[in-house]
């Protein structure tokens, strides 16, 4: 059985670790109401996507 014949430093192990963190998603403004949304995602405050009415808001 493979067992490390060392421990593992801390800042070996953090710099392992630097690329397993979490990514923010892309957020545009709203055409119509001008609000921070995700892109390519309905606007949850006004309902539009792409300038036209999607949901009754």
């Amino acid at each position: 059985m493979a067992v490390p014949q060392r421990r593992t430093s801390k800042t070996r192990r953090d710099m392992r670790r630097t690329h397993f963190k979490l990514a923010v998603p892309g957020m545009v403004k709203c055409e119509q109401c001008g609000e921070l949304k995700i892109s390519h995602r309905v606007c949850k405050t006004c309902g539009s996507y792409k300038g036209r009415e999607i949901i009754k808001a």
